[in-house]
């Protein structure tokens, strides 16, 4: 039902109450401080699009379209790319989403008198224009990049791709001498390896603290600390293991903060900091086995390779903590060549002996 009353606030003022209201939903858990921060920089952007004094009842369907237009070709800052690092189609939908909710709200509780989402015309191919391309990489691109950070921990990395000042802070004078204290080889090194192999979200490996990490029986294992305050224990694959205790000894600072990666000063890493990690390591990839990826695209890739190789689908789910088995669709990618290969290796015409 409609309110009676109509309270005409600006588009500002009804974006601080809007932010205001959903970062006051992290304290009764029914939204995750993360989230909460992602739908506050969307409806950010929304002002600086829509224009904060404006009217919010006043923005009709067609404004809205305008809006999801300029989004859409807004360049994405996060990352370089040869198009001018537009928005991806996934921003995109969480955009649309994020403001969508917040007209949903303002409808509720007499913002504006009629919801301009519901009269807005703009489809998805004219907001993205062409189809994004594939999020998992494929195998041989996957296996670059894990190259790549093996090369790092294992002392061949060199300071030729950027320096300890390319994450996690400004990079010391030029020409000067890194000291041990900030060099972040082995660091970069294990946030690739974890994010290739295990695919946590970016929140969770931010979030991770020296104490998660146990051995049990021989076995080392994280405890992850996901969504909506569930945890799971995932093992870590021998390399990677291996990586982490040799980040341990000798490749993060000795401080008394207890995250796991720290930037080179010393603070823990803030999420906006992975992507500059893995742009950097990928740098060292061979161009043929080359592709840019987001921290989503790796969890996108160790779901797909894991599921490819028929690892059991419910192993996959507890390793990328979802409740249910149908969410990972999601996360499953084609990979080129996989129904060819599936057909030659058909177990109905094996022989016996498993060869057919």
């Amino acid at each position: 039902m409609r309110p009676a009353d109509l309270n005409r606030l600006t588009v500002q003022e009804s974006a601080d109450r809007y932010v205001e209201l959903i970062r006051a939903k992290t304290l009764t858990g029914a939204l995750s401080p993360a989230t909460a921060e992602v739908y506050a920089r969307d409806v950010i952007t929304f002002v600086r699009l829509a224009g904060e004094e404006r009217i919010l009842d006043d923005l009709t369907g067609e404004d809205v379209d305008a809006i999801l237009l300029a989004f859409a070709r807004k360049p994405d800052g996060r990352r370089a790319a040869p198009d001018g690092g537009v928005q991806s189609a996934s921003s995109q939908t969480r955009f649309r989403r994020s403001i969508s909710a917040l007209f949903k709200h303002a409808a509720l509780v007499g913002w504006v008198q009629v919801n301009p989402m519901t009269l807005a015309t703009v489809t998805a191919k004219e907001r993205g224009g062409l189809r994004p391309e594939r999020r998992a990489l494929t195998r041989e691109q996957a296996q670059g990049l894990i190259g790549a950070a093996r090369d790092l921990s294992d002392g061949h990395g060199g300071d030729a791709a950027g320096g300890p000042g390319s994450s996690g802070g400004p990079a010391p004078d030029a020409g000067r001498a890194q000291r041990r204290d900030q060099r972040t080889e082995l660091r970069d090194a294990l946030i690739v390896l974890l994010l290739s192999t295990m695919g946590p979200r970016v929140s969770e490996l931010v979030r991770a603290n020296v104490e998660d990490f146990y051995t049990n029986d021989g076995v080392r294992y994280w405890r992850i600390f996901g969504k909506g305050g569930k945890t799971r224990d995932v093992p870590l694959p021998d390399d990677v293991a291996g990586v982490l205790e040799t980040y341990l000894a000798r490749g993060r600072a000795q401080t008394a903060d207890k995250a796991l990666l720290l930037s080179w000063r010393g603070k823990r890493l803030a999420r906006g900091d992975v992507q500059a990690v893995i742009d950097r390591v990928q740098r060292r990839v061979d161009p043929d086995r080359r592709r840019s990826v987001t921290p989503h695209g790796l969890r996108h890739t160790t779901a797909t390779h894991l599921l490819a190789d028929a690892v059991d689908m419910d192993a996959v789910r507890r390793v990328l903590g979802h409740s249910d088995l149908a969410t990972l669709g999601r996360y499953r990618d084609e990979l080129p060549g996989e129904l060819e290969v599936a057909m030659r290796a058909h177990p109905l015409l094996r022989g016996p002996s498993g060869n057919g």
